[in-house]
C-alpha cells in the first residue's frame, strides 16, 4: 500500500530551478549523481520504488508456502520497504546540491536552518539576523520566485532554538553530510523504530511504523526539505516512554520535541491528562513537568538573554502576523471569498483560537480524562491540531503530517499494554 500510495509522487513537484545549474558530480554522492545523469532522475527513483513493492508481493506469495515468519524476517521487509522510499530521492538532492551551488537541489526552510546552525558555530544569533547577505537570497531568483513578492524569510527564522542547534551540531560533519536534510531522513526513519518501541503486538506497530516514516508526506519531505521529522520523533519517543513508565524521560523527550518545533505544544496537555489517567500521584507528575521545562529552559534561555524581543518576532509573530496568507485553511478561503483583500493583511487568528479552537480542546481535555484510557490522548491532539492548522495563517500540505502521526500514535496506545500501577513510590519510575 505505502509503495502504490507513494510511488506515483515520489520526487514530484520539485522547485524549478531557474536559471538551470550547472552540475558538477564531484564527492561522496557524486557517483549517484552520474548515474542519474545530472538531474533529479525520476524514473530511477520510482523504479526503485516498485521494485520494493515486487519484493512484497514476492514475499506475500512465499507466505503461502511458509505461513510462520520470524520476527526479523518482517521487520526487514518493512526497513527495505521504508529505505527504499526514503533514502535515494534524499540522497540524490544532497548529491546535485553538492555538485552545483547551495542554494539549487535545496528548500529555503532547510537551507535557512543550515545558515543559522552556522551562525550559532561563529558565536551570533540567528534571531533578529538580516539573512539578505547570507546566500538564502539567491535561492529565490534561482526557483523564479517573483521579484516583487516580499520574502519574509530573509528577515525572520521562524523555528523554535533546538533547530538551530541542532543544525549547529548537523554542521560540524564534513559535507555533504552537513546538508540538514539528511538529518530529517534520519530522523524520519527513526519514527519507524520508535513505533517498534511501544508494548504492542507487532502486526500492529509494524505497519504503523512503516507509514510513519513512508507515507508520501514524509517522504517529500525528507528530499524536498521539510523540518518536521525531528520533532515528531520526539514526539513519538515520549508516548512511547510513556506508557512504557519511563514517565522523566517522557518528559524529556516531550520537552525536545517543543523546542524543535512550535506544534508540539499542543501536545503537552494531552500529555499531562494521560498522566493523570494512568494514576500517576501529583507530586510524580511536578517532577516530570519540572524536567520538561528544564529541557525547553535550557533551550531557550541562551536566545532569551540575547534578544528576547527578536525571538518573540521570529517565532511567533512570524507565523500569527508576519507571513503571506497560504495554504488551504479558513485565512485561504476567506481570502478567496473576498472577506479579506490582503495577503499580508490582518487575520483574526488570535480571536479564532481562543473562542474557537481552545474551546474545542477544553472538551477534548475533558471528554479524555472521562474515558479513563490512554488512546483518547493521542487522538485529541490529531483533532486539536487539525482544527488549529485550519484556523491559522498558514496551512501547507506538510503540516498533514502531524494529525497523521496522531491518528497512528492513538492505534498503537489503544493496542498497547498499559504500565503496572506503581506509581505510589515515585522514586520507583527516577529513570
Amino acid at each position: 500500500m505505502l509503495v502504490v500510495l507513494t510511488m506515483p509522487w515520489l520526487g514530484s513537484d520539485p522547485w524549478p530551478l531557474l536559471p538551470p545549474a550547472r552540475v558538477n558530480p564531484q564527492g561522496l554522492l557524486g557517483w549517484l549523481v552520474t548515474i542519474a545523469d545530472k538531474e533529479f532522475d525520476l524514473g530511477i527513483l520510482r523504479s526503485l520504488a516498485v521494485l520494493a513493492g515486487i519484493t512484497v508481493a514476492l514475499a506475500a506469495a512465499l507466505v503461502w508456502r511458509q505461513p510462520v515468519w520470524p520476527r526479523g524476517a518482517a521487520i526487514a521487509l518493512s526497513v527495505l520497504v521504508v529505505g527504499t522510499l526514503l533514502v535515494p530521492a534524499t540522497l540524490l538532492q544532497v548529491g546535485l546540491r553538492e555538485a552545483s551551488e547551495p542554494w539549487y537541489f535545496t528548500n529555503d526552510s532547510t537551507y535557512q536552518i543550515e545558515i543559522a546552525g552556522d551562525l550559532i558555530l561563529d558565536g551570533e544569533n540567528p534571531y533578529g539576523h538580516d539573512y539578505s547577505d547570507s546566500g538564502l537570497e539567491r535561492f529565490y531568483p534561482a526557483v523564479n520566485a517573483p521579484a516583487d513578492l516580499p520574502q519574509v524569510a530573509l528577515d525572520h527564522f521562524a523555528y523554535f532554538p533546538g533547530t538551530a542547534l541542532s543544525a549547529a551540531v548537523w554542521r560540524l560533519l564534513p559535507g555533504p553530510l552537513d546538508d540538514y536534510r539528511i538529518f530529517v531522513m534520519l530522523t524520519t526513519f527513526g519514527l519507524f523504530l520508535a513505533a517498534l518501541l511501544f508494548p504492542a503486538p507487532l502486526i500492529w506497530k509494524l505497519p504503523v511504523g512503516a507509514v510513519f516514516a513512508a507515507n508520501p508526506l514524509a517522504v517529500r519531505a525528507s528530499w524536498f526539505g521539510t523540518a518536521d521529522a525531528p520533532a515528531l520523533l520526539a514526539l513519538v519517543l515520549a508516548f512511547a516512554l510513556l506508557v512504557r513508565g519511563r514517565l522523566f524521560w517522557a518528559a524529556a523527550s516531550l520537552g525536545v520535541a517543543v523546542t524543535l518545533k512550535q506544534f508540539s505544544l499542543v501536545a503537552v496537555p494531552f500529555f499531562i491528562v494521560m498522566l493523570m489517567t494512568m494514576g500517576v500521584p501529583r507530586r510524580t507528575i511536578l517532577r516530570a513537568g519540572g524536567v520538561f521545562a528544564g529541557v525547553v529552559l535550557a533551550t531557550f534561555l541562551p536566545f532569551l538573554i540575547a534578544d528576547p524581543g527578536a525571538l518573540w518576532d521570529d517565532t511567533i509573530a512570524y507565523g500569527a502576523d508576519t507571513y503571506r496568507i497560504v495554504g488551504y485553511g479558513l485565512s485561504a478561503l476567506l481570502l478567496n471569498l473576498g472577506a479579506l483583500d490582503d495577503r499580508f493583511g490582518y487575520y483574526p487568528f488570535l480571536p479564532l483560537a481562543v473562542f474557537v479552537w481552545l474551546p474545542v480542546t477544553a472538551w477534548l481535555l475533558v471528554s479524555q480524562r472521562r474515558s479513563g484510557l490512554l488512546w483518547p490522548g493521542a487522538a485529541g491532539f490529531a483533532v486539536s491540531i487539525s482544527l488549529l492548522f485550519f484556523l491559522s495563517r498558514v496551512f501547507q500540505n506538510s503540516y498533514l503530517i502531524w494529525p497523521l502521526i496522531g491518528v497512528g500514535l492513538a492505534y498503537l496506545l489503544a493496542v498497547s499494554r498499559r504500565p503496572a500501577a506503581a506509581y505510589s513510590a515515585p522514586s520507583a519510575h527516577a529513570e
